[in-house]
């Protein structure tokens, strides 16, 4: 299992704060993980921003970035200061 958290609007937008993707082989990237998610329609095209902020066990990353069965995967969109 993928522990997925959604922050902010995209918690909003989607209706929920967390759940869990089941693992499979075919999940080697955050990318990947959020290509799924894409898959499922029109409300979750709100991953799709190209300034989608991530991150990999409490860590900061990219969609580059490797996922293994167990992680946490956390979409958020972009930090503004004031």
């Amino acid at each position: 299992m993928i522990d997925l958290q959604f922050f902010a609007r995209y918690r909003d937008v989607l209706g929920c704060g967390a759940e869990q993707l089941p693992w499979d082989d075919g999940l080697r990237t955050l990318g990947d993980v959020r290509d799924r998610l894409l898959s499922r329609g029109e409300a979750w095209q709100v991953l799709a921003e190209s300034r989608l902020m991530c991150a990999r066990n409490q860590e900061l990353c990219d969609l580059a970035t490797p996922v293994a069965d167990g992680d946490e995967v956390a979409f958020f969109p972009p930090v503004t200061g004031g």
